[in-house]
């Protein structure tokens, strides 16, 4: 693993801890859930 992926991972786990002490984790899943099903739709289009 590189430098930069490893930073990317370190901050999403990061963040997550955040949103769950701020009490936003339902939102920030939704919208990863989100996030990934339309980049999948996205992909199929234009394959």
């Amino acid at each position: 693993m590189g430098a930069k992926s490893g930073l990317y991972k370190f901050l999403r786990i990061w963040n997550d801890v955040d949103a769950v002490r701020k009490g936003r984790i339902k939102q920030r899943i939704a919208r990863r859930i989100t996030s990934k099903l339309s980049n999948k739709f996205i992909r199929k289009i234009f394959k």
